[in-house]
């Protein structure tokens, strides 16, 4: 009886510390609690929730990140004289302006997009939007003769990028206006994204004003973040839950930013290409793994036509598209057929 109990003892110990091994994960996981900040910064509201194990903890790597956005938008923001970029947009017409290495990232994939979607990204659209009035919220619609003025002041080809001086250009040698505001936010969330990872964190969600957003991991002991997307044909009603993992979603919408004239809607959003605000668009929503792509591919897709963006994401398996206009709805990629019926709850609003 002995021999027998010894020989047990021996089965069940090594069993038990397979155990104990097995659980350890998911007991550090259930230690973690939820932590929520929200910080002012790129003329939006960006928040994060994060699982740490403690708040000082949270608090540095919330910090960190907030801090992260407020030095990007120093170097990136186009209502800031002091910035790189609008040093750029004012010197690069005369000759090359050397850049901050993040600042030449940032510029390098802008014009990466403009090129693969032939225009309908454009991050020299500024005079545009200001001849429009949509810089201060005052719309205008401006006449023929004022945008004529501004052909030689808009158009990605302008821009020369050299990498080995990591300078920057304007072909046409005039200052140009550049404008961040398509690919900007993606930019700083994807940051932000990496910063994140690097302090460890394994679990957290970055929202840059409900346009942009990226989840790391999930929710502990869920498939992922829960996030909504509406359907906008259907008020009150969602297109499908979207449960975001190691991923970034981005919406395009005009549902904040626009005026109306003389009984007409203009949206915020350009197609450079013909100088006037798209049309017909109601909501684009775009997931990738790159927060700056999904962010500058919500404004190619809300540009393109449905058939346009259907040929460009066609080379492009990974990244998934919903394209809503007034009478149509277009899915990419998309898992599912969230445009076939719409669900009854109701859903969030989308936002510039």
């Amino acid at each position: 009886m002995a021999a027998r109990g010894r020989k047990l003892e021996q089965r069940l110990i090594p069993a038990l510390l397979l155990a104990l091994l097995s659980s350890a994960p998911l007991t550090a996981q259930s230690a973690l609690q939820r932590f929520h900040q929200t910080h002012p910064a790129m003329g939006t509201i960006f928040t994060i929730d994060l699982y740490a194990p403690d708040q000082a903890t949270a608090d540095q790597d919330m910090t960190l990140a907030f801090n992260e956005i407020d030095r990007l938008e120093a170097l990136l923001s186009n209502y800031r004289p002091s910035s790189e970029l609008s040093r750029i947009s004012r010197e690069a017409g005369s000759g090359p302006v050397t850049t901050d290495p993040e600042t030449f990232r940032f510029l390098t994939r802008s014009v990466y997009w403009s090129r693969v979607s032939n225009g309908a990204f454009d991050i020299t659209v500024g005079p545009l939007l200001r001849a429009w009035g949509f810089f201060f919220h005052q719309g205008r619609v401006p006449t023929q003769a004022e945008l004529n003025a501004l052909k030689n002041k808009v158009g990605w080809q302008h821009i020369a990028l050299d990498p080995q001086t990591r300078s920057v250009s304007f072909t046409q040698h005039e200052p140009m206006e550049l404008d961040p505001g398509s690919i900007g936010k993606g930019f700083a969330v994807e940051s932000v994204e990496k910063l994140l990872r690097a302090q460890g964190v394994t679990s957290a969600f970055i929202d840059a004003g409900g346009s942009t957003l990226y989840a790391i991991g999930a929710i502990p002991g869920t498939a992922g973040w829960p996030v909504d997307v509406p359907d906008p044909q259907h008020p009150g009603k969602l297109a499908g839950t979207i449960q975001l993992r190691d991923t970034s979603l981005s919406t395009g919408a005009c549902t904040q930013k626009f005026f109306i004239k003389n009984g007409h809607r203009y949206c915020h959003i350009f197609d450079p290409r013909t100088e006037r605000p798209v049309e017909g668009v109601l909501q684009t929503t775009v997931i990738d793994p790159s927060a700056t792509d999904s962010d500058a591919l919500s404004t190619v897709v809300f540009v393109m036509s449905p058939a346009e963006s259907q040929r460009l994401l066609s080379t492009m398996p990974k990244v998934q598209a919903l394209i809503f206009t007034q009478t149509t709805c277009t899915a990419i990629h998309w898992t599912g057929d969230p445009c076939r019926t719409p669900n009854l709850h109701k859903g969030s609003q989308p936002h510039d």
